[in-house]
């Protein structure tokens, strides 16, 4: 427990005051401020969940950063994370139970090590469903977001 504490604040650069005045925040239309970038608002909806999903979809979000240095952080459909190079990379999620990243493209993409384990019946998109007290191989993450980037990259070139 005090890891994820000490990821959790790390994730969210903020002392435990700033953590728990967050906490507790609906993260709703009526609170998203035009002043406030995509990054501010994923940091505040990790900051919100204040327990292993703040503190899972930080360091999941930290991998994404160091996968792919050029991500684009976009905030969509009414409160939503959404990593994008040269298209929708992945959305994060969270429930209840689960931590959930969504690949836009994810059923075109190899998955040697089976991180995907969630919403696999699709023609096009693919998941990673994760709950408290696992996390994916990250070596094998980063991997996956590397090869997501470059399919996006050669899509966008066949359409240009």
């Amino acid at each position: 427990m005090n890891r994820i504490r000490a990821v959790f604040q790390r994730v969210c650069q903020g002392t435990p005051e700033r953590v728990l005045s967050l906490r507790g925040r609906n993260m709703g239309k009526a609170d998203v401020s035009a002043d406030q970038s995509a990054s501010e608002l994923i940091s505040e909806k990790i900051a919100q969940l204040g327990d292993w999903r703040g503190a899972t979809l930080g360091r999941m979000r930290q991998l994404i950063h160091e996968a792919d240095p050029g991500v684009t952080e976009t905030w969509k459909w009414g409160g939503t994370p959404v990593w994008e190079h040269d298209g929708v990379l992945c959305t994060g999620e969270t429930y209840r139970k689960a931590v959930k990243l969504t690949f836009a493209q994810g059923a075109s993409l190899d998955d040697p090590d089976g991180l995907f384990n969630a919403s696999l019946e699709g023609k096009t998109r693919r998941a990673i469903d994760i709950h408290e007290g696992e996390l994916p191989d990250e070596a094998a993450f980063r991997a996956l977001i590397q090869q997501a980037v470059r399919f996006n990259g050669a899509r966008k070139a066949k359409r240009t």
